[in-house]
């Protein structure tokens, strides 16, 4: 396919300019004017931060014994158990904080070094301070709740809220990428959208690709915020970007428009990837990031990334004028003083035929056959499997693939019927 070009950007009287609102198409001459699009809000919108460590008994003791309202490292919590699909066994929650701690991982004992502990950060204390400070507490906390914590990577959303825009009526067909999972709920009033139900009106939400990865949603942020009361917050933050002493500035916010937000959903997986694929040219040294504050630098270039990994086109070959805009004119930290052009931002792909990977395939294929021919169900050998002393590396290898335990022992039962019924068991 031929390399997707840009429009040529032009001031409002004619002049190239780097970040010029007016866009020519250079295979039509259209004129396109986004002089009336403003950006209310960039900024990152989830934080979670992954750790690794050994469980202190006194909390773990603590937590099976309480449940509701407790205090713990300075704090007041709700705390109560959670679903096995979290991958986790505890939940303490601080809404007004803007803090859940998810703690003791399913498939891990807790006296043995593993990935007991996941915070997850809301976008107001997000807001509230800079990556350094943010990952000081989160750091502080982990090591209250962990022995030996280090963190394990992160994962970060990162969003960008504009006014004078509205999504094409034929964005899923010009939206090229490479997943194959291309939701559009236009055509539905009821979709779950961040572990919450909301009600949408129609041709509200847009969502492509897969949450264990790189996943891009284009959504009606006006509606979503109503839906989980958080307008009054998100209102503040819009007008946070007027100008106090001309109300027809163009960048002030229009309370009677509705807010759209483009948002970029990067798993931990994804920036790891980031973290161990990208060096810097003159240096030759990887950047290596295990944490939020270490990535934040970085996230305008990942942004960008997410822009030519989802590209909305307006032909073939040529990027729709917001998405040479959004690509192009977004800085999610401006103050960060990593020169891209000392980069080369890649991500670093595990080869699934890895010495590690390949055992563990070997050993599945193995188990389902001799399995099926004992005719073993599928709860019994998900069990003798959990009791095997290699648990944990068949596991990590299905985590690493965004997979959960359940889903393990879907793949289990699934992989034992179909060697049932195309082979049989006589052999």
């Amino acid at each position: 396919m031929s390399q997707v070009k840009d429009q040529i950007r032009m001031t409002l009287d004619g002049q190239e300019c780097d970040h010029g609102r007016l866009f020519v198409s250079p295979q039509t001459a259209q004129i396109t004017d986004l002089s009336a699009v403003r950006v209310l809000h960039v900024g990152v919108d989830t934080v979670r931060q992954l750790y690794r460590g050994v469980c202190r008994e006194d909390l773990l003791s603590t937590l099976e014994q309480s449940q509701g309202l407790v205090s713990l490292f300075g704090y007041h919590w709700f705390a109560g158990r959670v679903g096995r699909d979290s991958g986790y066994q505890y939940k303490l929650q601080n809404a007004d904080l803007g803090l859940i701690l998810l703690f003791k991982n399913f498939n891990c004992k807790a006296d043995v070094s593993g990935p007991h502990l996941k915070i997850e950060v809301s976008p107001h204390l997000i807001r509230q301070m800079e990556p350094g400070q943010l990952q000081s507490l989160m750091d502080r906390l982990a090591g209250k709740i962990l022995h030996q914590s280090q963190p394990n990577q992160c994962a970060v959303h990162i969003a960008v809220d504009i006014q004078g825009w509205m999504p094409p009526i034929d964005m899923v067909p010009r939206m090229q990428c490479r997943s194959k999972l291309q939701r559009d709920f236009s055509g539905v009033e009821r979709i779950e959208f961040d572990e919450r139900a909301a009600v949408y009106g129609r041709g509200k939400s847009f969502l492509w690709g897969s949450a264990n990865g790189h996943q891009l949603a284009i959504y009606n942020k006006t509606d979503q915020a109503k839906a989980t009361d958080k307008l009054d917050f998100w209102q503040d933050v819009w007008r946070s970007a007027d100008n106090p002493f001309d109300d027809s500035d163009p960048h002030n916010y229009d309370p009677d428009l509705p807010v759209w937000r483009i948002e970029h959903r990067f798993h931990h997986s994804v920036i790891e990837q980031f973290a161990q694929g990208s060096v810097n040219v003159q240096t030759g040294e990887v950047i290596d990031t295990h944490t939020y504050a270490e990535i934040a630098a970085h996230l305008t270039a990942i942004w960008r990334y997410g822009c030519t990994a989802f590209k909305l086109l307006s032909s073939a070959t040529v990027f729709d004028p917001v998405w040479t805009f959004l690509r192009q004119d977004i800085r999610v930290f401006p103050h960060a003083t990593i020169d891209p052009e000392e980069m080369d931002y890649k991500r670093r792909y595990k080869s699934a035929s890895g010495f590690s990977g390949k055992n563990v395939e070997l050993f599945l294929g193995n188990m389902i056959s001799l399995l099926a021919r004992e005719r073993v169900g599928a709860k019994k050998a998900f069990n003798a499997l959990k009791e095997w002393d290699c648990w944990t590396v068949v596991y990590e290898y299905f985590q690493l693939r965004g997979k959960t335990e359940r889903d393990i022992y879907k793949w289990i039962r699934d992989k034992l019927q179909e060697r049932t019924i195309r082979w049989g068991v006589a052999v």
